[in-house]
């Protein structure tokens, strides 16, 4: 099972999800052929490049008007998350390999989200919220990424599950 049940008492159950799940989304493609796959993962491929360490930064509700997850936030002091996170959309983000992702077209280019790097950690149901919005410091912890992944996601009741389509090294 993808995810664990926890009560947080009158807020509703959090789904906390298993260590394995944690990622960093670095471009959410959508919809996309199954066909176009080996073109993203070859352009993916180029964007490789070093990381630096990142660290910890502050728990935080998403989307804070209207929470449906638990995130921590993420740093990198020397901005070279931020570069790769970059590359990785202006690489990816041509109509030829997202073609049949639906699009809104009164969403206007100003108005895409920036980047805030993040880890999510938990998700709400439904209709559910944190009745209490202040949450406890995060540890002082850092790491410095290995790999950067292809994922197809996979959405279930239960949750998603994800299924690593190809990886690259993150050394340098």
């Amino acid at each position: 099972m993808a995810v664990r049940e926890m009560s947080s008492g009158s807020e509703g159950p959090l789904r906390v999800l298993d260590a394995e799940l944690l990622h960093v989304t670095l471009c959410f493609l959508g919809d996309c052929p199954t066909e176009k796959i080996n073109a993203i993962a070859t352009r993916l491929a180029a964007c490789a490049g070093p990381t630096g360490e990142i660290s910890l930064g502050a728990p935080l509700w998403l989307p804070a008007r209207h929470p449906r997850a638990l995130a921590v936030e993420l740093h990198d002091d020397q901005g070279q998350l931020a570069i790769l996170q970059g590359s990785i959309s202006t690489a990816l983000g041509s109509d030829e390999l997202r073609s049949t992702q639906r699009r809104d077209p009164h969403r206007s280019q100003k108005r895409r989200h920036h980047f805030r790097p993040h880890v999510t950690v938990a998700r709400m149901r439904s209709g559910t919220g944190p009745r209490e919005r202040v949450l406890p410091p995060t540890p002082p912890l850092s790491f410095k990424p290995s790999e950067l992944i292809l994922y197809r996601s996979w959405l279930s009741p239960q949750g998603a599950s994800y299924e690593a389509l190809a990886s690259y090294p993150l050394d340098g």
